[in-house]
């Protein structure tokens, strides 16, 4: 059993380069194939042509890999047999010789543990409709309660309970900022209806909250970084609207309850919109992968609040994660 660091994620890691940590479940399970496979090389692009190094996350028979090569993203897009892995399942996993894609919280887990700063993905999961009787919420809340990793996400999936998805993470203590937008993003949708708390608008500003994470020294948690769909990509919010009502009804109709409801509302979503909220979903990603990037050079570079660049300290907290901690731990990340 062990994790694996691709030799051009550690050299950037050592060298306090800017590096993205990608989740591979939307690649496996996220998107129609062949497109999925062109996605995930289009995202790995992005990421680069943003100045970063990207590192997709998937686990490669029993072995945790933190940057893919060619190869193994073509069998994470290409082989029906993989899983998917949230991080309750990576020990299992890795014991068992399975090949899996990572999900949100198995990817923030990975990347955290390899001190990737930053990771990008579309949204997050949050808690379910119809939670008081079924208290079904997603494994991606207390983990993010858990790793200091900066989550550049579109929001949570607005098939879910947004209210309840944003006062549990307050619970939690998971810090949630809005880029750009005094509202948290709906996913599909530019807006949820639900206000932030705070409102960042340049990656300098988000990596100066990261750099005040750092000297902060304080209980471990993530930062999301909630970014919205641009409004003339987002789906139509009366279509969305009438669609989602459609697929609740249809879902009890049919018994559906329980974790098989958020699958079927995504492909009642898809099919009822005419593949309108996939095209949705993949422009949020777009985004959100080039804000990733963005926000982790300024962070790298100490540009910002706080930073070297700026004028600020650039020594951080005992114990801190500043990006000096960076080669002391990717240094020894290799087939641990």
């Amino acid at each position: 059993m062990s994790t694996q660091v691709s030799e051009e994620v550690r050299e950037a890691l050592h060298e306090g380069r800017p590096v993205v940590a990608l989740e591979s479940t939307l690649i496996a399970h996220g998107l129609p194939r062949p497109r999925n496979l062109a996605v995930a090389a289009e995202l790995e692009e992005s990421v680069r042509a943003g100045g970063a190094v990207p590192a997709t996350i998937a686990v490669i028979d029993g072995t945790a890999r933190v940057g893919l090569d060619e190869a193994a993203l073509t069998r994470i897009a290409e082989d029906p047999s993989v899983r998917k892995l949230g991080h309750r399942d990576l020990a299992p996993a890795l014991a068992t010789g399975a090949t899996g894609a990572t999900t949100v919280s198995a990817t923030a887990w990975l990347a955290d543990a390899a001190c990737i700063r930053v990771f990008a993905t579309g949204g997050l999961g949050g808690v379910h409709r119809e939670w008081r009787e079924t208290q079904d919420e997603s494994a991606d809340l207390r983990l993010l309660a858990r790793v200091g990793i900066t989550v550049v996400c579109a929001g949570v999936k607005s098939i879910l309970d947004v209210p309840a998805t944003l006062q549990r993470l307050e619970t939690l203590g998971v810090t949630v900022v809005g880029y750009g937008t005094e509202h948290f993003p709906g996913f599909y949708l530019s807006s949820s209806g639900e206000p932030v708390d705070w409102t960042l608008r340049t990656p300098e500003e988000v990596a100066g909250v990261i750099r005040a994470q750092d000297h902060l020294d304080g209980p471990r948690a993530a930062l999301v970084v909630a970014n919205p769909v641009p409004e003339a990509e987002q789906l139509d919010p009366a279509l969305h609207d009438r669609v989602l009502a459609g697929g609740l009804a249809a879902a009890k109709e049919k018994g559906i309850t329980g974790q098989a409801v958020t699958p079927f509302l995504l492909e009642y979503l898809m099919v009822h919109t005419g593949g309108a909220s996939l095209e949705a979903n993949l422009a949020a990603v777009r985004g959100n992968v080039r804000l990733a990037a963005a926000v982790a050079g300024a962070y790298a570079s100490g540009r910002g609040p706080g930073g070297a660049a700026a004028g600020g300290a650039a020594a951080v907290g005992p114990g801190s994660r500043g990006p000096g901690s960076h080669r002391a731990a990717a240094a020894g990340a290799d087939g641990r």
